[in-house]
């Protein structure tokens, strides 16, 4: 769809790519003024007002001046590039520049008003290709830290933070958004942002993805810089861009990507990061053998068929399936506690570096023990609604409190924890179980290019081995499915025409040849286009609305 300004025709800012905005642009037919000041708009109709989606926790108040220049740059001496002027959206747990006016907080009152001493490196990457950063979006507070690990049931929810609230998925009232790169997804599955970065752990760009119809790429840990990423683990973390499509997100790539000296892992790369625009070919998955280790794939009846259906796709685009091609280690795989181990050591290692290194922390929060502090003398003040009608109704709940309480837990098992030889063992056991007996056994034994499963049973394996990820549009939740829970708590986790992916799962910096395969199977499909989301969450602003103003 597009909208008509005299004789020109713009592009939907529900769907619009970064290349169609792009092109706009450079012809003239609206400019990065015009195009911030759209995306605010619509980031105020449906952030806090109407659905409340809380998807942006707080906007960039020069975004309209760096527009501007950026406009004035182009008239002067020409476009730096394909970024030149658009508009992204970052994680709340990527740090950008202090004197811009926003604050990199993941989430959390403890970190408000801190100041980092530079750009996160994929920001300033991507600062310096003349991206605008108009916003932070909301995330799981510390990226999923401050709750029981990957559960909900009484516990605090993916999506939650204390300052932005809770995000909710756009495609059915009340939803939840699926893990801590929530924000993001939301975003861009209804056009608040040209593009975004997200951050994974273990599923929080790829499973965020999956449920708001839209794409996202987790890279190898390495091929992105995590400087300036307020982190989980060294061992699991990685940033990613989260778009509409593929090509979008593999154009955030090639700017983010590339070695960082103050992220050492990163100057291990082998070779030069190619062009992964390249890559996308729509005969890409001729010839090629995908693997199906059904063994992963467990309680997902409805995602599954779908699954099963997009088999003939991947036929019909000249791939070989092999189904089953199970790991020779699932079982011990699906059983390990190894991850949890060396999660809270790093997490402890890792965020008092981070902090450690700020110019400034209002709060005094400068470890994590006084992160630790700071959280249990905030326990009757910081969970946020739909918890709670009033603070009186908050205050007397032993229940709420007790879920308050339970979400510091996390951090004092990190607190805990220690660099020891059970640390080191476990770290090892991740490795041999997601890499040398996990994804490269399997790839070896089936002689497969790639592995595909349903993104809600994939991301395990690549997350203790630091291994790639590409999630793609799938399919959507029948009208029909049960509504589940059926009094939200306080989010439904199933419920009608909620999207779900397919993800591509490959060997160490294998990402030309995922996003290759991701591609031509989105080409084929289009799945995402086949349903929007609910009316009330979709924006009205569109650029014919600003320009016409005076």
């Amino acid at each position: 769809m597009s909208f008509k300004a005299s004789s020109v025709a713009l592009p939907d800012l529900y769907e619009a790519s970064i290349v169609e905005l792009q092109d706009g642009l450079v012809k003239g037919h609206f400019t990065s003024v015009q195009l911030v000041k759209a995306y605010l708009n619509r980031i105020e109709e449906v952030n806090l007002k109407g659905p409340a989606l809380h998807a942006v926790i707080e906007t960039n108040p020069i975004a309209l001046s760096q527009a501007a220049a950026l406009d004035d740059e182009r008239k002067g001496k020409g476009g730096r590039g394909p970024l030149h002027g658009i508009p992204l959206l970052l994680k709340d747990n990527i740090a950008t520049l202090h004197e811009e006016g926003m604050n990199t907080t993941a989430g959390s009152y403890a970190l408000l008003g801190s100041v980092v001493p530079r750009d996160a490196f994929a920001a300033a990457q991507l600062r310096e290709a003349g991206a605008i950063f108009i916003g932070k979006a909301n995330l799981s507070e510390w990226s999923g830290m401050r709750g029981e690990w990957g559960r909900l049931k009484g516990q605090v929810p993916n999506g939650l933070s204390e300052r932005g609230g809770q995000t909710l998925s756009p495609y059915y009232p009340n939803a939840h958004p699926s893990s801590s790169s929530s924000g993001s997804g939301v975003a861009m599955a209804i056009g608040l942002a040209a593009g975004s970065l997200g951050s994974e752990t273990h599923g929080s760009i790829v499973s965020p993805s999956s449920r708001n119809n839209v794409v996202g790429i987790k890279p190898t840990v390495g091929l992105v810089s995590r400087s300036g990423v307020i982190p989980i683990s060294s061992h699991q973390d990685t940033p990613g861009p989260m778009c509409r499509s593929v090509t979008d997100a593999a154009l955030l790539l090639n700017f983010m990507a590339g070695p960082d000296p103050r992220d050492e892992v990163t100057l291990h790369q082998p070779g030069l990061v190619p062009d992964y625009m390249k890559a996308l070919d729509k005969n890409a998955l001729k010839g090629v053998r995908l693997g199906v280790p059904r063994s992963f794939i467990r309680n997902t009846k409805a995602i599954e068929e779908t699954f099963n259906s997009s088999l003939d796709v991947f036929r019909a685009l000249g791939a070989e399936i092999v189904d089953p091609a199970d790991f020779p280690d699932t079982e011990e795989l699906l059983t390990s506690k190894a991850e949890k181990r060396v999660l809270d050591v790093d997490f402890k290692v890792d965020l008092n570096k981070y902090l450690s290194e700020l110019v400034d922390v209002p709060t005094g929060v400068k470890t994590l023990a006084a992160l630790i502090e700071f959280s249990e003398k905030r326990a009757d003040l910081d969970l946020p609604p739909p918890f709670y009608n009033d603070q009186s109704q908050y205050v007397g709940s032993h229940l709420i409190r007790d879920m308050l309480l339970a979400r510091i837990s996390r951090f004092k098992q990190s607190e805990a924890s220690q660099v020891d030889d059970a640390y080191f063992s476990a770290l090892a056991e991740n490795f041999d179980l997601g890499r040398t007996r996990g994804i490269d056994a399997t790839l070896a034994q089936f002689n497969l290019d790639a592995i595909i499963l349903p993104t809600e049973n994939a991301s395990g394996p690549t997350a203790i081995a630091g291994y790639p990820l590409i999630s793609v549009p799938l399919g959507f939740q029948p009208d029909d499915v049960e509504l589940l829970p059926v009094t939200p708590s306080p989010v439904y986790t199933q419920a009608p025409g909620l999207p779900f992916g397919i993800v591509f799962m490959g060997t160490a910096y294998s990402e030309f040849k995922l996003i290759g395969y991701a591609y031509a199977f989105e080409q084929a499909t289009h799945v995402r286009l086949q349903r929007r989301a609910y009316d009330d969450a979709i924006p009205r602003t569109q650029l014919t609305d600003v320009m016409s103003q005076l």
